[in-house]
């Protein structure tokens, strides 16, 4: 029988395929991982096909019992896959015609494989952005709680890498929990778009059986069907946008990989990370390198470069459907196997960093951090704009910079130097904890702002 030896299109055909365009048209080394989808998908297809009498149901019930003997096969990895039989979809059917004859031929009435791969995808997709979502939601806990650990802790917030201002160390954690947040928002958001069912638009024309496709959706987990036949078999715009979510939330992971490598390093000595994150050099005895944060750094570059290709794939296509768009599942799972990792490797490296609190408060008096709040006060006790506060502020920092002191060492007859007006309450101004406290407008990194915030977002991810 030609099921037995040829592709499934073979009948059309007087020669075999070459053995290269075998190897490089097959795809079920990367989509066998679509098995779960494909037979729950068929399932649900010979369900609807008794359902509207178009095949009988001991057909039906022969072909169903035949695709869960074959999901037993593969996941017990007893199923041998096969590139004659190029993908998942057409091994999955050779093997069921295997099992039960040629009544496993009824199964494909009023499907193509176009229709069949789009809904196995968005399927698996979907599953995909809510695992991401779940360690999403590890990743924020993980960063909440130390957050609790360190609101008290002040160290130098940066602008352009330079001590600008100082923060509460929890501020700025609690910055990458906003990010992530994002990020959740992004797969959620996916989730949604993706919500329409491909199954029965066929080829690209829809079909003439009667068949029901709010049926088929509502059985597959879809809010409701697409709405046209072509767009449904073209659309690879859900994959883009979990390539786009999945860039940026790498970016985002990249940004905090980053962070971690400057604060660790001998020079900044900020914090500290525990040596189960640490690795060793081959020639130095000395040294402990932050490689997991280095390689979440790097490997943020291939999540961009699935999806630049997935773009670069898609902008020539006519409508409907062309072999260029299999390129996109190996471009998807690379992606999501990539961030998930990376998230993982995140939650280890936040779990084991210890900031260094004496250092991070010494550095926080370096640079001139409080010169803002100088000029603040000056507008809020001494009736200046902000223009001549901050020309005076700048003054004051001069004069600090050529005598080599901190704001914080200066005394009270040096600042009378600058405005003859001043009170003594002003050598608070240079305090960095006050300085931090002070900031109470919403978003701002005051102590008791930080702390309604962790308590909010504490419920918020029980």
């Amino acid at each position: 029988m030609a099921h037995k030896n040829k592709a499934v299109w073979g009948t059309r055909f007087s020669n075999t395929t070459s053995k290269l365009f075998e190897k490089i048209g097959s795809s079920i080394d990367v989509d066998k991982r679509l098995y779960e989808e494909d037979i729950h998908g068929s399932i649900v297809h010979a369900q609807m096909l008794v359902k509207q009498k178009i095949i009988n149901k001991k057909i039906g019930k022969k072909i169903i019992k035949g695709l869960k003997k074959i999901r037993v096969e593969i996941k017990s990895k007893k199923f041998i896959f096969n590139r004659k039989y190029e993908d998942i979809h057409l091994n999955i059917e050779k093997r069921l015609f295997d099992i039960i004859g040629n009544d496993a031929g009824f199964l494909h009435i009023a499907r193509s494989r176009n229709d069949q791969v789009i809904t196995d995808f968005k399927l698996w997709v979907k599953k995909a952005s809510e695992e991401i979502i779940k360690n999403l939601n590890i990743l924020i806990k993980s960063f909440l709680k130390k957050s609790e650990m360190t609101v008290e802790t002040i160290m130098p917030g940066f602008t352009h890498l330079k001590n600008a201002q100082p923060i509460s160390f929890a501020h700025y954690l609690l910055a990458y929990v906003e990010m992530f947040k994002r990020d959740k928002n992004r797969f959620n958001s996916n989730i949604k778009y993706i919500d329409e069912c491909p199954l029965g638009v066929g080829a690209l024309t829809g079909t003439s059986y009667k068949i029901d496709r709010n049926f088929t959706s509502k059985k597959l987990g879809f809010k409701k069907p697409t709405s046209n036949s072509i767009d449904t078999v073209s659309d690879r715009d859900f994959a883009l946008d979990f390539l786009s979510s999945a860039s940026i939330c790498a970016m985002h992971i990249s940004r905090f990989a980053e962070e971690l490598i400057i604060w660790n390093s001998d020079i900044f000595k900020l914090i500290k990370l525990n040596d189960k994150v640490l690795t060793g050099s081959s020639i130095m005895p000395q040294k402990k390198n932050p490689d997991p944060a280095e390689l979440i750094r790097g490997r943020a570059g291939k999540n961009f470069g699935s999806l630049q290709a997935m773009l670069t794939t898609m902008k020539g296509l006519p409508l409907s459907y062309y072999k260029d768009m299999q390129e996109d599942k190996a471009l998807v799972f690379n992606s999501f196997d990539t961030l998930l990792e990376s998230i993982h490797i995140t939650n280890e490296l936040i779990i084991n960093l210890k900031p260094n609190k004496e250092r991070m408060l010494s550095l926080a008096n370096e640079g001139y951090t409080t010169a803002t709040d100088f000029a603040d006060y000056l507008v809020q006790n001494n009736n200046l704009s902000f223009r001549e506060a901050y020309k005076i502020s700048a003054k004051l920092v001069n004069y600090a910079e050529k005598n080599k002191k901190n704001l914080n060492q200066l005394n009270f007859k040096e600042l009378k130097k600058m405005n003859k007006n001043l009170n003594k309450n002003v050598m608070k101004v240079f305090n960095v904890k006050n300085s931090v406290n002070l900031k109470t407008s919403y978003g701002g990194t005051a102590i008791k702002n930080i702390k309604k915030m962790i308590s909010r977002l504490k419920k918020e991810f029980k």
